[in-house]
């Protein structure tokens, strides 16, 4: 979902469609067949802020602080193992783009994954 009266970013459309598709790819890779995942776009004062929600299977509260780092990979309950690149590429890509990424998430309810990029 995009708000009507989201302002536009300052942003490279390549970089920015490889963060969401990453974003987007490890939230369906995680959510479990019935969950929900979802996009939003809104803006705030200065930045444009897109969300990536997922109803999957979480992240402990210890591996928060690590989910951007290159080569981490947390323990994922549904077996799925990647290289751990991924992550710390979207944080790479959002801060060339002078944005930031940040997670939030509570084991077994999902996780939320925020870029704010700043507006054009």
């Amino acid at each position: 979902m995009v708000a009507e009266d989201a302002p536009a970013a300052r942003a490279d459309d390549q970089r920015l469609e490889q963060v969401v598709s990453n974003l987007l790819g490890n939230a369906i890779r995680h959510t479990p067949p019935g969950g929900l995942v979802a996009a939003a776009v809104s803006g705030e004062p200065h930045a444009v802020r897109v969300d990536v929600r997922d109803t999957g299977e979480g992240i402990a509260a210890e591996d928060i602080p690590h989910v951007f780092e290159r080569f981490f990979r947390g323990r994922s309950q549904n077996g799925e193992a990647g290289a751990g690149l991924g992550l710390a590429l979207v944080k790479e890509l959002t801060e060339a783009m002078g944005g930031s990424v940040e997670a939030s998430s509570t084991p077994g309810e999902g996780s939320v994954f925020t870029v704010r990029l700043p507006c054009a």
